[in-house]
């Protein structure tokens, strides 16, 4: 059993881009959340416009104050894929959302000695949250989000809580924006012998947004600094967004600090009330691409 489990949990790590020397576990919760913000650089905390940014900063949501819904799919090698679901909606003039997260590894192999597997499987994982905002002070917005967390593994499973806090500043000057979050503050109950340490995640960052109204160009530059609590090394991120008349949108961004990934791109589409956003990051020593692709549709827009 103890193969297995180091099996399925390997292949997990390797696809994602060197995530440090840390050891924690539930790697799913390290992957990037909707297209546009994994084009920018994968920074997510500033710059948010629509709800998958609620799950690097949930503050945004504030700011956003928006009914939304979203689907992602996220699509690595190996049969690792991902999808998001989320929903954004007013309760008691509160903006509050949910975000779901199904992650899994399909036909993991078994063998017990060299030559053919002797059988297959799965590795789950899944998470639900509920996040909430307000605007504390002038300017000043916080936000929370609360979420249940499952893992698979063969026959073992284990599950626990996490907390995401964020906070977001937008009074300095008009176009300029701070923001800031600490995420997968939590605990997981027993995987079999050992609880899973989550990975808590540190991020800061800034954006600013030069508007060209008269040649209906919007252009948005983001930077930040992003850490993993449990890992020896950090990274900076570094986004840029060229939107033409709220229509069409050119996307790229590059990531320091990681051996198997730097620069991350995409594009954008949208047709009134409807939002269709790419990503496109390249896996280097042969690891393939990532492809995440993001529908939004907004209510009253």
């Amino acid at each position: 059993m103890i193969r297995k489990i180091f099996l399925s949990v390997l292949i997990f790590c390797s696809l994602l881009p060197a995530q440090g020397t840390g050891n924690s576990g539930v790697a799913f919760l390290k992957l990037g959340s909707g297209s546009r913000n994994i084009a920018m650089g994968d920074l997510g905390t500033v710059a948010g416009s629509e709800l998958n940014a609620v799950n690097y900063n949930p503050s945004i949501l504030s700011i956003l104050n928006k009914t939304q819904l979203t689907f992602s799919h996220n699509s690595l090698i190996q049969d690792l894929r991902s999808e998001l679901f989320g929903g954004s909606f007013n309760a008691f003039g509160i903006p509050l959302a949910v975000m779901i997260n199904t992650t899994s590894i399909s036909d993991i192999e078994i063998r017990n000695i060299p030559g053919e597997a002797v059988s297959k499987f799965n590795a789950n994982y899944f998470s639900a949250g509920l996040s909430g905002a307000i605007e504390l002070l002038n300017n000043f917005h916080t936000g929370f989000t609360l979420k249940y967390l499952y893992e698979n593994l063969y026959s073992d499973e284990a599950s626990g809580y996490a907390l995401d806090f964020g906070i977001t500043y937008t009074g300095v000057a008009e176009g300029l924006t701070f923001g800031a979050s600490l995420r997968n503050m939590g605990s997981m109950n027993k995987l079999r012998n050992e609880a899973t340490k989550l990975p808590g995640d540190f991020r800061l960052g800034a954006s600013y947004a030069l508007n060209f109204s008269d040649m209906k160009f919007i252009i948005n530059l983001l930077g930040g600094f992003q850490k993993f609590l449990d890992a020896d090394d950090s990274h900076l991120h570094f986004g840029t967004e060229v939107n033409y008349d709220n229509f069409f949108f050119i996307r790229g961004g590059f990531i320091t600090g990681y051996e198997t990934k730097s620069v991350t791109t995409g594009f954008g589409i949208k047709l009134k009330s409807f939002n269709m956003d790419y990503a496109y990051v390249p896996f280097k020593y042969g690891l393939g691409d990532n492809h995440i692709i993001t529908f939004i549709f907004t209510f009253n827009e």
